[in-house]
């Protein structure tokens, strides 16, 4: 199974050379739920932060080896630790010793003695900050990533369009009946290629943006999966592929039935795509103690590999791998399923071993009986 969030405990790096200090600050950040790393100088601390990256530093100045200005300074000079926020926790209250804590690194400043819900405070505060920081610099990240690969998807389709129509429109004089035909068609391939990806790509958009209405209401699984299943009957057919599915008919769930209907749609599709002639799929239905229920497609199909699995629903990671008869697809279809699982309250994860099929399995509401 995928997991999608981890939470970790936020971890402070404490620096004072007065042992009772570290010990009240400590305490005061261990009862908020803090992991807590007290350590007695500069040096120290600079080790320390290097070896396990802290998420906040509290810092005092006077200190017997180097001073806490100094201890900052070579923090921030670490590309590692630029971002980490440092807020000095210092006896000396004159303007020019904030302004020059400000000016070589520090994010904040507490004067001793210190209030405890003021450090606690400002504590939470800058830890919203940096984790919001890190939030942001991973999704310009991940856009990036986005933009580069989608810009690459878009233009394949669009290099087939453009070198065999050249070809064609040089040379459809001297081609025969046949030669003709097999370039127009691998045109008219490309073109629908390029139209699939940009329908789903919009789609996926709408998603993300939440321009797409839905409604949850109850509606009977076992219709939704017979409907999908007719819909793609004619391509399992091609591949001698037989599908089963194994829903009791009296299964409600509290679903949108446009999104349900997608998701099997694509987690089917992909099925029949990756399982090689004479192969079978099951649509499963497994209900749970916490009111839901687990909807599940198996194949007999090739599986994924270690290497993919972990790719399959991250946004930086599009890929349209070809199926077991050189079917192609967008690479955009296990991301709307995702997107579309969870705005109705569900998960989604697969388990798979390579060469033994996958099953991709989603959770749904079955509301109030």
């Amino acid at each position: 199974m995928i997991p999608y969030i981890h939470h970790t405990i936020p971890n402070i790096l404490i620096v004072d050379d007065v042992l009772d200090n570290l010990k009240v600050l400590g305490d005061l950040l261990r009862g908020e739920g803090y992991k807590v790393r007290p350590v007695p100088n500069g040096l120290m601390a600079i080790q320390v932060a290097e070896k396990e990256r802290p998420d906040l530093i509290l810092l005092d100045i006077m200190m017997p080896d180097i001073d806490g200005f100094e201890v900052c300074r070579r923090l921030k000079a670490i590309k590692l630790l630029q971002d980490v926020p440092i807020i000095f926790i210092s006896a000396l209250n004159d303007t020019n010793d904030i302004v020059k804590a400000l000016t070589c690194g520090g994010s904040d400043y507490i004067t001793k003695p210190f209030n405890a819900e003021e450090v606690k405070a400002r504590v939470a505060t800058h830890l919203k900050l940096f984790n919001q920081n890190k939030e942001l610099q991973k999704l310009n990240a991940d856009k990036d990533r986005f933009i580069t690969i989608l810009a690459h998807d878009l233009k394949s389709p669009f290099v087939g369009v453009l070198s065999f129509s050249e070809l064609l429109a040089l040379n459809f004089r001297n081609y025969d009946e046949e030669k003709t035909e097999k370039i127009v068609n691998i045109i008219h391939d490309s073109a629908k290629h390029f139209y699939m990806l940009l329908e789903e790509l919009l789609l996926w958009a709408r998603a993300q943006s939440g321009k797409i209405a839905y409604e949850l209401q109850k509606v009977k699984l076992l219709d939704l999966c017979c409907e999908v299943i007719d819909v793609l009957a004619s391509s399992a057919q091609n591949k001698s592929i037989v599908i089963n599915q194994h829903i009791d008919h009296s299964i409600e769930v509290l679903a949108d039935k446009n999104m349900v209907k997608t998701i099997l749609r694509n987690l089917i599709s992909n099925a029949i795509k990756f399982t090689p002639h004479g192969g079978s799929i099951d649509v499963l239905l497994k209900k749970t103690d916490n009111n839901e229920v687990i909807v599940s497609v198996k194949d007999t199909g090739i599986g994924i590999s270690p290497a993919s699995l972990n790719k399959l629903f991250d946004i930086t990671q599009i890929q349209s791998t070809k199926g077991t008869d050189n079917e192609t697809g967008t690479g955009f279809g296990l991301l709307l399923c995702k997107e579309f699982v969870e705005k109705q309250g569900g998960t989604i994860w697969v388990e798979c071993e390579e060469g033994n099929g996958a099953t991709f399995s989603f959770t749904l509401n079955m509301g109030d009986d």
